[in-house]
C-alpha cells in the first residue's frame, strides 16, 4: 500500500504538467499520427509521365493540323494583301486608260475632220523646198505623237488585262487556302472525336484573382509583344537552342522562351516547367511549357483562385495566339486550336495532370 500513494502523486504531476503545457500554447502531437485530412504536397516537377494527355498519334494529328492551318492562314493573308495591291493598281491603270482613250479619240476626230496630212499633200501645198521640209517635219511630229498615244493606250490595256488575270489567280489561291484550312480543321476535330474526350465548358477570362503572380483578369487581357517573323510573315524554323530558365533544366526554342517571358511580364509568375527529355509531343522539342495553377507546383484539381488563375492564363494565350505562334492550349479538359477554338480533351488516365486540371499546357509553332 505505501507504493500506491507515490504512483498517484506521479500521475497527478504528469496531468498537471500536460495542462500547463497546453496553457502555454505548445502543441503536443504524437510523432506517429498524421491527420487524415492533410492535403498532399505539391510536386515541384513535371506533371506526370504523359503531361499532354491523349496518345502520341493524337498529338501528332493535332500538331500537323494546327501547323497546316497556320501555314494556310499565312498564305491566305498574303494573297489577300496582294489582292488589295492589285485592286489599287487596277484602279490607277483604268483611270489612266480613260485619259489615254480620250486622247487617241481626239486625235482620230481631228484627222477625220481635217483630213490626214500625208507626204503627197505636204509636197503639193509647199511653195518652196524650205516649206516642204517644215511640213515634212510637222508630219513626222504628228505621226510620232499619234503613234505614242496609240502605243500608250495599248500598253495600258495590256496592264489592265494582266492585273485582272493576277487578281483571278489570287482569288483562286484564296479559295484553295480556305479549303486547306477547312480540311485541317476537320482533321483536328476528327482526331479529338476519336479520342472521345469529355465535354466541359470552354474556359474564359474571369474576374477574381489577385495581383502578385495570381494572374488577374486584366492580365488575361494583356497584349503580348509579337515574336519575330520572316519578312514574308511566316515563322522561322527554330531548334531547341536556348537554355530553359525553368527548373526543368533543358533547352527551349527562342519562340517558346519569348512566350514564357511574355506571360511572366503579364503577371503569370507561378511555377512553370518546360523541357522534358522523354516521351512524345512538344516538350522534348523545347516547344511547350506547363504552367502550374497552384503557386508552388502541380497538385490536385485547381479550384477557387487557382482555377481563376488558369482561366486567365489560358485566355491570355488564346488572345495572343497570333503574336506568340500558339499551336494549341490545353486547360481543364479542354484544348484550344487556332482552327477550331475550344474543344473537349482529356487524358486517358483521368488524373489532374493528364486532364490538365492542375496546369495550363502551351505549345508553340
Amino acid at each position: 500500500m505505501p507504493v500506491v500513494a507515490p504512483v498517484r502523486r506521479n500521475a497527478a504531476r504528469m496531468v498537471a504538467l500536460i495542462a500547463a503545457t497546453l496553457a502555454l500554447g505548445v502543441a503536443v502531437t504524437p510523432v506517429a499520427v498524421v491527420p487524415a485530412a492533410a492535403a498532399p504536397p505539391l510536386a515541384a516537377k513535371a506533371p506526370g509521365d504523359d503531361p499532354e494527355g491523349g496518345t502520341p498519334a493524337l498529338r501528332a494529328q493535332l500538331e500537323a493540323a494546327s501547323k497546316g492551318w497556320l501555314d494556310a492562314k499565312k498564305a491566305l493573308d498574303g494573297s489577300i494583301g496582294r489582292q488589295r495591291k492589285l485592286d489599287e493598281q487596277l484602279k490607277t491603270i483604268e483611270a489612266d486608260l480613260v485619259v489615254r482613250d480620250r486622247k487617241v479619240g481626239a486625235l482620230a476626230g481631228v484627222a477625220y475632220r481635217s483630213g490626214r496630212l500625208g507626204p503627197v499633200s505636204a509636197l503639193l501645198q509647199s511653195d518652196s523646198p524650205e516649206n516642204f521640209l517644215d511640213r515634212a517635219a510637222a508630219l513626222d511630229a504628228v505621226a510620232a505623237n499619234e503613234d505614242r498615244e496609240l502605243r500608250g493606250l495599248l500598253a495600258t490595256r495590256d496592264q489592265a488585262n494582266q492585273a485582272k488575270t493576277a487578281l483571278a489567280k489570287e482569288i483562286a489561291e484564296q479559295r484553295k487556302q480556305v479549303e486547306v484550312m477547312a480540311k485541317r480543321k476537320q482533321q483536328a476535330e476528327r482526331a479529338l472525336t476519336v479520342a472521345a474526350a469529355q465535354n466541359n465548358a470552354a474556359p474564359k477570362a474571369s474576374g477574381g484573382g489577385n495581383s502578385g503572380g495570381n494572374g488577374s483578369s486584366s492580365s488575361g487581357a494583356a497584349t503580348a509583344k509579337p515574336a519575330p517573323r520572316n519578312s514574308d510573315g511566316s515563322w522561322p524554323r527554330e531548334s531547341c537552342s536556348v537554355n530553359d530558365p525553368t527548373p526543368a533544366d533543358g533547352c527551349v526554342t527562342p519562340r517558346t522562351l519569348h512566350a514564357l517571358n511574355q506571360a511572366k511580364s503579364a503577371g503569370f509568375t507561378r511555377y512553370v516547367s518546360c523541357y522534358r527529355s522523354g516521351g512524345s509531343g512538344e516538350h522534348p522539342k523545347g516547344r511547350a511549357c506547363d504552367f502550374a495553377a497552384q503557386k508552388n507546383g502541380f497538385g490536385g484539381d485547381a479550384t477557387g483562385g487557382d482555377r481563376t488563375y488558369g482561366n486567365n492564363l489560358a485566355a491570355y494565350f488564346v488572345k495572343n495566339a497570333d503574336r506568340l505562334a500558339v499551336l494549341y492550349v490545353i486547360w481543364y479538359r479542354q484544348i484550344w486550336l487556332p482552327s477550331s477554338g475550344w474543344k473537349s480533351y482529356s487524358g486517358a488516365n483521368g488524373d489532374p495532370s493528364s486532364d490538365h486540371t492542375n496546369h495550363v499546357h502551351l505549345s508553340v509553332y
